[in-house]
């Protein structure tokens, strides 16, 4: 399969998850990942990992899988017609932290890889991924450190790297039927294999080690912070948008289900709590009008650095 090495993307990702969850578990100081492993009766299996009621993340998962088949779902052919009557190969590694706390924001990170083959013919693969924040009471500063943190991991790729995938992730998770972002953006990629293996690999493991750099520094500084019973129903307003946006658009939710995924390990990105308020609209001049206003559109964060 040319110089695609499977295995060597498959480590990466086994060892992904680990630090990851290693490194949560020390931050959030209580809590600790459980683990699940499950099979996929059409192939393949997974790992699924979920930290309940812990001090800092009320719910949180750190999923692996690696599945694989004979056809591909129409959710994969619809838009490459050329994958149809190939077999896949698909895996990564995704997680979403829902933290207890309105003023730690809730995260999300993705990296995977795709190849689809057939006999006779070249494989086709890809990378895919990134990361995105969702804050509820948002602080600048945070907003700019994650956003360092991305253009930093990619400028060793090329200084169009980061605005591109920057755009990318502002335009995929947006929901229409809002007109707003659900959150402040950060980095998202697909179909990425333009570079080759090597540097498109590359590029992968950096967006994946970079999710702990941009996200630790802002738990520990707002983990303390004191709240009350508004802005926590605020924060569970807000956590709804986070549910329409992935029983709605989200690609990779709608490829789990269509692939006879672990439903389970799909919908952990789901928070344990959310709520839906009729026509909700933030009083004037409050925190909560500030994230409507300045943090749910499109921004170019770092056009003063």
């Amino acid at each position: 399969m040319s110089n695609v090495n499977l295995e060597q993307v498959k480590q990466f990702l086994l060892g992904l998850q680990n630090s990851i969850c290693q490194t949560l578990e020390l931050v959030d100081g209580k809590g600790n990942f459980v683990e699940d492993n499950w099979q996929r009766e059409e192939g393949g299996g997974g790992r699924t990992r979920v930290m309940r009621k812990g001090q800092v993340i009320e719910q949180g998962g750190v999923n692996f899988s690696h599945v694989f088949g004979t056809q591909l779902p129409p959710s994969a052919t619809a838009a490459r017609p050329e994958l149809a009557g190939r077999s896949f190969q698909a895996m990564g590694v995704s997680l979403v932290i829902h933290p207890h706390n309105p003023f730690v924001p809730t995260s999300h990170a993705n990296v995977r890889f795709f190849v689809a083959e057939k006999e006779g013919e070249a494989p086709v693969w890809w990378f895919g991924g990134g990361f995105d924040l969702t804050p509820f009471y948002p602080f600048k500063e945070d907003v700019l450190h994650w956003h360092s943190v991305a253009r930093n991991l990619c400028l060793p790729f090329g200084d169009d790297v980061y605005p591109k995938y920057k755009q990318w992730c502002d335009d995929y998770f947006f929901l229409k039927h809002r007109n707003e972002t659900r959150g402040v953006g950060g980095l998202f990629f697909d179909d990425l294999n333009e570079w080759g293996f090597e540097k498109s690999f590359a590029f992968m493991q950096a967006v994946g080690n970079g999710y702990l750099d941009a996200y630790v520094p802002i738990i520990e500084n707002r983990k303390q912070m004191p709240f009350g019973e508004q802005e926590r129903e605020f924060q569970l307003y807000r956590r709804g948008r986070y549910v329409e946006f992935n029983l709605v658009y989200d690609r990779g939710t709608l490829f789990g289900l269509q692939t006879g995924g672990r439903t389970e390990s799909i919908l952990m990105s789901m928070p344990p709590l959310a709520r839906w308020e009729y026509d909700y609209r933030p009083l004037p001049g409050s925190r909560e009008e500030q994230l409507y206003q300045h943090y749910l559109k499109p921004v170019d964060w770092l056009a003063d650095l």
